[in-house]
């Protein structure tokens, strides 16, 4: 298995590339934080969870991240290059054996997942809490209380307020201490902002952008 890359790890690269003979860019595309969006259970992925929240991330940080997903597939060994990732799609599916092994790895090992389903999908809510559950069967899938640090660690987000006007919170997954995983029902794809997408976004937060740079960076610092 790749190592996953942390903060640290970036920036411990940063100083051993820096000796080599490389260009500005090669350096960076080298030294970057990468963002998954993983193709699984035979082809499911998304494209309607918009990437723009990564753009926002590093304007606001000033930390070398990609402004784009970085597309693989869950039961590739280059799921474990990157610190960050998105999960999302509609009806129903189930991960295979590989799937499951390396998103189990994963999350045990230092990475980090968003999740929620495209257009509020009830069919792909239930079959990734089935799933969740098969992977993680000790862990549980809780609401997040809005006094969690993750709410403000680069936007202060006091409420999160739904397209229908009703307000909601946020779940997650803890290991050892860690929150490993992000979960929204409703959705945190800030659909308006995907390219390609037709969704309607369904139910979706309407503070979706913000809330995954904080998610994000949470990851990285935690």
């Amino acid at each position: 298995m790749k190592l996953i890359i942390s903060t640290i790890f970036c920036l411990a690269t940063a100083l051993l590339v820096m000796a080599d003979d490389l260009t500005p860019a090669q350096i960076a595309q080298r030294t970057a934080v990468k963002c998954n969006n993983v193709i699984y259970a035979g082809g499911k992925t998304s494209v309607c969870f918009a990437d723009k929240f990564l753009t926002t991330a590093a304007t606001e940080t000033k930390l070398p991240i990609l402004p784009a997903f970085q597309t693989v597939k869950l039961d590739s060994d280059a799921f474990f290059e990157s610190p960050f990732t998105v999960i999302s799609g509609e009806d129903t599916f189930r991960f295979s054996d590989k799937e499951r092994t390396n998103l189990r790895q994963y999350l045990t090992c230092g990475g980090f997942v968003l999740a929620s389903p495209g257009c509020s999908n009830p069919a792909w809510d239930k079959s990734f809490r089935a799933e969740i559950k098969a992977i993680l069967p000790n862990a549980e899938i809780k609401k997040i209380p809005m006094t969690h640090p993750i709410f403000s660690t680069v936007f202060d987000i006091r409420t999160l307020n739904l397209k229908s006007g009703d307000t909601t919170l946020l779940e997650g997954v803890e290991l050892n201490g860690r929150i490993v995983m992000i979960y929204s029902t409703e959705g945190l794809n800030d659909a308006a902002n995907a390219k390609g997408c037709c969704c309607c976004g369904g139910n979706q937060i309407r503070e979706s952008e913000h809330m995954n740079v904080n998610i994000l960076l949470y990851s990285l610092l935690n």
